[in-house]
């Protein structure tokens, strides 16, 4: 029977492998697309996804003996609040202009890409990369409020009421916002 998130995020401040790659498995996923959504184009072209979660998967495990365990809604808080941190100062790194332009590169994570090669053929991860290129272009049309609102309850787990807690509206006015910016979402997929 798998730990609990509380008693993994122990283990894992002890360096404890197992309880890491757990911890991994368990919240790399949404992680990943959290900071592919968020980072932007600008940053994208410079860092990989896999780069930036990975970084942000470092400095979480160096200071989970710091966090005061509340809940796994208090740790996906904690764990993006981590990652907009991390998205905010790579990319204020790069707008200072400390990195040899010639490091640039852009489109897709080659590495993401091949670690689904067990599961599709080159034709299936060609697709893949149209459908996530078409996913992430209809999710940048939206406005910022109906990202935010996706972001928050999809991958950060938020229910209803934190969310509006976090952004100072009713609970219904939470609710009828993601629903219209889903299917806006929908409609444009």
């Amino acid at each position: 029977m798998p730990d609990d998130l509380e008693t993994l995020l122990h283990r894992a401040s002890q360096r404890d492998e197992r309880a890491v790659a757990e911890l991994l498995e368990q919240h790399l996923p949404a992680l990943r697309a959290f900071v592919r959504l968020k980072a932007g184009p600008m940053l994208l072209a410079k860092e990989s996804c896999s780069d930036l979660a990975q970084s942000v998967c470092r400095d979480v495990l160096e200071n989970a003996d710091r966090f005061r365990f509340g809940g796994e809604p208090e740790f996906r808080k904690w764990l993006f609040t981590t990652a907009m941190r991390k998205i905010a100062d790579r990319a204020e790194h790069w707008r200072a202009g400390k990195r040899a332009v010639g490091r640039e590169q852009g489109g897709f994570d080659e590495q993401e890409v091949r670690g689904y090669q067990g599961i599709y053929t080159p034709s299936g991860q060609a697709a893949a990369r149209e459908e996530l290129s078409r996913v992430e272009t209809a999710f940048g049309r939206l406005d910022a409020d109906k990202q935010e609102v996706i972001l928050m309850h999809r991958l950060m787990g938020l229910s209803h009421a934190q969310i509006a807690a976090e952004l100072g509206k009713s609970e219904v006015a939470v609710r009828s916002m993601l629903s219209r910016a889903l299917a806006e979402l929908a409609e444009a997929l």
